[in-house]
């Protein structure tokens, strides 16, 4: 007999493997998307309320680092949260957030949820823009510290006092100036990091527009330092004076910002000439990718 003969027949109760795919922008769709990355991606301590979507008596705050990077939990006092900064992650950030949304929807105070489930068969209704209001912008509030861990009045212990005086340690002073855009101080240097809700190749054919004009800064005490992809958009970053105040940065950061807009309009009847296509072969030259 041959081989070929003696091949068995398909197992009958083997289940279908199913194709884990990667998704590029987790978040398009949702208004809050641009603030929803630098959460995930770079802001130290933040929270915001989310808009759920439906009928429900609950709220829900995302916040950016939950005790022992837990994906959520619930605390004594009943309040309600979900991480964005994670150690384990599947194919689609979106639909680990929204597993663990629908999971905090149902947990009791005390509750924590360690890790997001990341090995499930993918269904309906569980991503974050099937639950959450997709024209809702997300209000984020900062904080000095990780104390929105715990209720008022009360004393960190155990494993959570220890998490929490390692999160503090970590923070770096961080600074709002518009949606997406915000002012970290690290160390000796400060940078503004601004993650723009537009397809990268014109963000970039924008930002390199400018740049052939000279006027891609915010003026003196900054330049441009490149960009970082993250979760399918482009995050532009300057470097700035870190003796000036992040305050002294929000109208300049807004002037920036009316430019880049005019130049991503101009874009359809007017494409890059000569020297603006050589200042984006030099802008591309100066990006690096984040997951």
């Amino acid at each position: 007999m041959g081989k070929g003969a003696r091949k068995k027949g398909p197992k009958k109760d083997k289940k279908p493997k199913v194709r884990d795919v990667f998704v590029a922008r987790p978040f398009e769709g949702l208004v809050a998307e641009p603030e929803l990355i630098a959460m995930r991606e770079f802001v130290p301590s933040a929270t915001a309320r989310l808009s759920l979507a439906g009928e429900t008596d609950r709220t829900v705050t995302v916040g950016t680092v939950l005790p022992m990077a837990a994906a959520a939990f619930v605390r004594s006092d009943g309040e309600v949260f979900v991480g964005m900064q994670v150690q384990t992650r599947s194919s689609d950030i979106s639909r680990d957030l929204g597993r663990s949304l629908r999971w905090a929807l149902e947990a009791k105070p005390g509750d924590v949820l360690s890790v997001p489930d990341t090995t499930s068969e993918p269904a309906e209704g569980e991503r974050l823009q099937d639950l959450l209001v997709a024209d809702a912008e997300l209000d984020v509030a900062l904080h000095e510290n990780f104390s929105w861990w715990l209720p008022e009045d009360t004393e960190a212990s155990g494993e959570v006092a220890i998490s929490l005086e390692r999160a503090n340690a970590a923070i770096m002073p961080t600074e709002r100036l518009s949606t997406g855009a915000y002012w970290v101080l690290a160390g000796e240097k400060a940078h503004l990091r601004w993650v723009w809700p537009a397809d990268e190749n014109r963000l970039l054919q924008a930002l390199a527009r400018l740049s052939a004009a000279g006027e891609l800064s915010l003026g003196e005490g900054s330049r441009y330092a490149g960009s970082f992809r993250a979760h399918g958009l482009l995050v532009p970053v300057w470097d700035l004076d870190p003796e000036a105040h992040a305050r002294e940065w929000s109208e300049p950061a807004e002037a920036l910002g009316d430019r880049l807009r005019t130049a991503l309009s101009s874009l359809d009847a007017e494409p890059l000439n000569a020297a603006e296509r050589r200042s984006r072969d030099g802008l591309i030259g100066r990006q690096l990718t984040l997951r």
